[in-house]
């Protein structure tokens, strides 16, 4: 016989039992949907998206990390009077009736734009500055970024700097080990494989005889070379697909590992791995099989892109009121923006200067078509957007009054640097290279230029003609009654360096300086013209002519006086001076005649 007090309990565990029982099958484990995605898949996904990629963007990613095209396969030399010998599979018995399922119908295949995006075949290389110090968080989001890269095709060769050291101090070999370690640690956290290079790979001084990938012999070597052999624990990371985290030590010339400025190793770094590049494409070091296909483990050591991840982001510009500039043009811009550097911006952005020189000299031996951007560890998702586009966050071009929402700036937007090409102001048809220009035209249109009434038009009415590069681009601006030119063409070619006729305007690429009076600048575009919503943003406004588009900027300066001299009081709608300026360009627009036979 039970007691009592044994029967109560015996009772309440087998109740609790029963409880948990029915529970269970009540509240079954919940099981993952076939389509779930982790959240670091969709926040992959949605930086891609984000991005927003044109269809020319998605091509010239793609002709850099797509599939390469295969080679027509050889002819096999078997003389063609010999027949082949074909031995049949041997035929087994089935015990049963039912078709067969082929290997094509079992395996679904997935698209091949997916694959071609989220599997790249061609695997490029980018040189990659982690400027910390940063915390666990900062860092996290960085090498998150850095992962989501790898996985579009772009291989990171990560070289840390840390400023949290004292110079001459004992341990700041190891300070510099712990944070390799720290990065290789939080890529390995996000699903990468990481190695550590701690030894040096680079010599110190500059390469002896000089170095035949320098583009612009103008601009100072770098303080450090490394030879093809030097190259091998990096070679050897990216063959094995991991990436690999440098600490910036070099070699000196009694063969001592010393510890370097990060700025010194990647510039070094930049030259070394473009020669490296072409001695193996001169040895065919990426080998083709037999059917002409590539090796899928074949890595390029070309740098295809450089990326500064710093903790101020990029280079602060006078036209917006000390947030970054959103794309450089080093060949045009450099000097003036290490001349005007405003003092303040050294504390808010200590490094700002260093890191646009570091770019321009890696941009130096890189090829045309790469980009550096500066970047802080804010904003990982825009390293996918450079990579895909090859264009800075916002617009250059756009009015500040239009950047806001989405497009707005903050002191974290990155700043893209291209090497660019220089830009000249022509004032007199004289100066003026008509056969280039005849030529840009009729490539640029596809039409045939009427020569003789287009130049003798020009001589009447020219105002000036922005010329890009050897004429790889230009604009012409004409006078067309009182109105048709401003200071710097900024529908155009918006350069934020300068502004657009402001007091602080000073413009050296051969324009007034910001001394002119801008006028508003008017022009006229066909209503099917795909480049008009390109017109649309950037223009103050526009009026439709039957088949063609009017539209016009207004003359910034005139408007920025105004304004002052009003202090709080807004401007009108229209001002005074504006009346009646569209019944007269109506009038005179549709007068201009065609440039074309």
């Amino acid at each position: 016989m039970i007691p009592k007090p044994s029967l109560t309990k015996a009772r309440s565990q087998t109740f609790k039992a029963f409880y948990a029982t029915i529970r269970s099958l009540r509240n079954r484990p919940t099981e993952a949907p076939a389509d779930f995605t982790p959240p670091e898949e969709n926040d992959f996904i949605l930086s891609i998206l984000r991005s927003n990629p044109s269809l020319r963007d998605t091509r010239s990613y793609l002709a850099s990390f797509g599939a390469l095209p295969n080679k027509p396969q050889a002819k096999s030399a078997t003389p063609p009077h010999v027949p082949e010998i074909v031995i049949p599979p041997p035929v087994h018995k089935s015990s049963t009736s039912l078709p067969k399922i082929s290997d094509k119908q079992q395996q679904v295949q997935p698209s091949p734009v997916i694959t071609s995006i989220l599997n790249p075949v061609y695997r490029r290389t980018a040189l990659v500055k982690v400027h910390g110090p940063f915390t666990d968080v900062q860092l996290d989001s960085i090498t998150r970024g850095l992962v989501y890269l790898e996985k579009l095709g772009l291989v990171s060769v990560i070289v840390v700097e840390n400023d949290d050291r004292v110079i001459g101090e004992p341990d700041k070999r190891s300070r510099i080990m712990d944070e390799v370690m720290r990065v290789v640690t939080s890529l390995e956290r996000h699903g990468a494989r990481a190695r550590p290079v701690v030894g040096p790979v680079a010599r110190l001084g500059p390469k002896p005889g000089g170095d035949e990938f320098s583009s612009d012999p103008k601009c100072d070597p770098p303080e450090t070379h490394a030879y093809p052999h030097d190259l091998v624990p990096i070679r050897s990371s990216l063959r094995a697909g991991e990436i690999p985290v440098v600490a910036p030590l070099a070699l000196d010339s009694f063969c001592r590992s010393v510890r370097v400025d990060a700025n010194d190793l990647i510039a070094g770094l930049a030259s070394s791995m473009m020669e490296a590049a072409a001695h193996d494409h001169n040895h065919s070091a990426r080998s083709e099989h037999e059917d002409g296909t590539t090796d899928p483990d074949a890595i390029d050591l070309t740098p295809l892109r450089l990326m500064i991840i710093n903790q101020h982001g990029g280079v602060p510009s006078y036209a917006r009121s000390g947030y970054p500039h959103l794309l450089i043009n080093l060949n045009q811009e450099y000097e003036h923006i290490q001349e005007t550097f405003d003092p303040k911006w050294k504390s808010s952005h200590p490094t700002a200067l260093s890191d646009l020189a570091l770019a321009r000299t890696c941009l130096n031996y890189m090829p045309p078509a790469s980009s550096a951007i500066m970047v802080s560890h804010k904003s990982p998702s825009s390293l996918i957007g450079n990579l895909i586009t090859n264009k800075p966050a916002v617009s250059s071009s756009l009015p500040h009054a239009l950047l806001q929402g989405n497009l707005r700036l903050t002191p974290h937007t990155p700043t893209l640097l291209r090497r660019g090409l220089p830009i000249q102001v022509i004032r007199s048809l004289a100066d003026l290279d008509k056969e280039k220009m005849t030529a840009l035209l009729e490539q640029s249109f596809g039409r045939t230029l009427n020569q003789d009434a287009f130049y003798k038009r020009l001589e009447k009415s020219l105002d000036f003609v922005i010329i890009v590069g050897d004429y790889a681009g230009t604009a012409i601006v004409t006078n067309e009654g009182r109105d048709g030119t401003v200071d710097f063409l900024w529908v155009a070619l918006h350069d934020e360096s300068y502004g657009l006729g402001h007091p602080f305007s000073a413009n050296p690429n051969g324009g007034k300086g910001g001394m002119g009076e801008g006028r508003d600048l008017v022009w006229r575009s066909r209503s099917n013209n795909p480049v008009n919503k390109w017109y649309f943003e950037r223009s103050t406004g526009h009026m439709r002519m039957g088949e063609w588009v009017l539209f016009w900027s207004d003359a910034e300066k005139h408007l920025k006086i105004e304004q002052g001299r009003r202090g709080s009081e807004a401007l009108s709608y229209i001002e005074d001076w504006e009346h009646g300026r569209l019944a007269r360009w109506a009038d005179e627009i549709p007068k201009i005649p065609s440039a074309w036979k």
